[in-house]
């Protein structure tokens, strides 16, 4: 049986968590439903004291965040105070933020604003993550900007890889994910159907109702000592998104 812990990106949640009442209703719900891991991301301003309340009360893991890369630069120790209220000793940077042009130049200048934050981290003994999107595969210059990040050393930056934003950029994210050995905590299960009509030639869907081989996926995450697998659905939820969250959390939970 593997150790893999598997959980929920509060992300999918986020209708359910802009205060600190909705958190807490969320999270005993989520208990309810099994889940003990978490990965806060998009829930409202609330005080990181009541949260770290609620989440020790729930008995819920926060195996990473996603934060404000801005914030990350302008108030690194407070951010990591924050985080390590928690428990939280993993960092993630959701994407490039938009200010970065998609460029050769842009990618450039925001892994050197990285750099300094990451080394920060470090010192505080806690670890500054990157999670991909589609566009992060795509060639600025010759290299990709995962390409780009993983030039660096593997104790300075980890990786939140999505296998699903990994297949929609043409790779095999099973595959993929090799290249990442030993800089990976948390690994993003997240499934979709391609669209031929629509705003986006994809549609995300709830675990196992797409087409990534997310059981591929699992072992590779097996292979490579991965300790957490997180639950993210963007949109398009079959019914709500709670009940999208506990199917796939039970889908990912029979997969060991």
């Amino acid at each position: 049986m593997s150790n893999i812990k598997c959980g929920i990106q509060l992300f999918t949640l986020r209708d359910y968590c802009k205060t600190i009442e909705d958190i807490e209703a969320t999270l005993k719900k989520l208990h309810e439903h099994g889940v003990r891991n978490i990965q806060i991301s998009g829930i409202g301003k609330v005080d990181w004291n009541e949260l770290a309340e609620i989440v020790k009360k729930y008995e819920m893991d926060v195996c990473v965040t996603h934060t404000s890369f801005e914030r990350m630069m302008s108030e690194t120790d407070a951010v990591i105070d924050e985080h390590l209220k928690l428990g939280c000793d993993c960092l993630g940077i959701g994407c490039m933020p938009g200010e970065y042009e998609r460029t050769e130049e842009g990618v450039d200048k925001f892994i050197a604003d990285l750099i300094p934050v990451a080394k920060r981290m470090r010192e505080r003994g806690v670890h500054l993550a990157y999670h991909n999107h589609d566009f992060d595969l795509k060639l600025y210059g010759g290299k990709s900007i995962l390409d780009r990040m993983l030039e660096l050393d593997k104790d300075l930056l980890w990786f939140v890889p999505d296998v699903a934003w990994i297949q929609i950029a043409g790779e095999n994210p099973a595959e993929y994910l090799k290249k990442m050995q030993d800089r990976v905590k948390v690994l993003h299960f997240k499934d979709y159907n391609p669209v031929e009509d629509g705003e986006h030639p994809w549609a995300f869907t709830e675990l196992g109702k797409g087409v990534v081989d997310l059981k591929a996926c699992y072992e590779t995450a097996k292979e490579m000592g991965i300790p957490y697998i997180m639950f993210e659905q963007d949109n398009n939820w079959t019914v709500n998104a709670m009940e999208s969250s506990k199917e796939s959390f039970e889908f990912m939970t029979k997969l060991s």
